[in-house]
């Protein structure tokens, strides 16, 4: 019984740890420009219940001694980690006086190009290449509505002279309009994968609703700050760490009982 226990005090350590490394990872992006946190999803796995139920062996009659030698396992439950979730609640939009910087008030992506393809950000820190077309940071291109499929056409070209975008994604490069930011809309929004350089992309298998030209606000001159919550997440990381150090106290006491079974108790014979 007690080799049984141990296995469900380790699932819960290894699930507190995982915790904890997911809020380590929101603190260090607290600075992140349009970074959004994650959280840790669990659930409780009771082994032979979680089974289809043609596969079920827990006994379906009336309780005995001998409905239990088939037990297989099916009242000991432990943690299942089911990864993260991302909250994609809007972040605090801050000024920078910048004219490159952009910031979405609003349910909705940048779309960018990258060499795998076009993916999505809610990073407006926005700079001018030497070829005059208007990228991200990491060098990938910002795109305007168009055709999807002929992403090259729809790069933003600047070529020097004043850069103004309206509420609506609008962009003019002295006064005149070259076009409107490429805005989308998925849902729902955990079909989104996070990558690297704040990219996010669709995960496999998902088949979520984009809308294009989505209804939502451009600030010019801003950016949007990093959704994490400093305060939250350090009182998440005291109690997390406090129930860690409970398992680790459950694990030492099952190992010590498995110690005695195997050294003391064949002694008293």
């Amino acid at each position: 019984m007690s080799t049984k226990g141990i296995y469900t005090a380790v699932s819960g350590a290894i699930a507190q740890s995982q915790k904890l490394d997911t809020i380590a990872n929101n603190l260090a992006n607290v600075n992140t420009t349009a970074f959004k946190k994650d959280q840790q999803v669990f659930q409780e796995y009771l082994t032979n219940y979680e089974k289809d139920p043609a596969v079920i062996t827990v006994p379906r009659v009336t309780a005995s001694i001998e409905s239990f030698y088939d037990n297989g396992g099916g009242d000991q439950s432990h943690v299942d980690t089911k990864g993260t979730f991302t909250d994609f609640t809007q972040g605090p939009i801050k000024p920078t006086g910048n004219t490159l910087d952009v910031a979405i008030e609003g349910n909705a992506f940048f779309e960018v190009m990258t060499r795998q393809g076009v993916r999505m950000t809610r990073n407006g820190a926005l700079q001018i290449n030497q070829d005059g077309i208007l990228v991200t940071k990491e060098g990938h291109p910002v795109l305007l509505e168009g055709d999807p499929a002929n992403a090259d056409a729809r790069m933003i070209r600047i070529n020097g002279g004043n850069v103004n975008v309206a509420d609506d994604g609008s962009i003019f490069v002295n006064n005149e309009n070259i076009g409107k930011l490429a805005l989308v809309n998925v849902e729902p929004a955990q079909a989104l994968r996070k990558g690297g350089g704040s990219l996010y992309g669709i995960k496999e298998n998902m088949a979520p609703v984009i809308t294009r030209n989505a209804p939502v606000k451009i600030h010019q001159g801003h950016l949007e700050g990093s959704n994490v919550n400093v305060i939250q997440e350090m009182t998440d990381m005291i109690q997390t760490t406090r129930v860690f150090e409970s398992t680790q106290k459950a694990i030492k006491a099952f190992d010590d009982m498995n110690g005695r079974l195997v050294n003391d108790v064949p002694s008293l014979k």
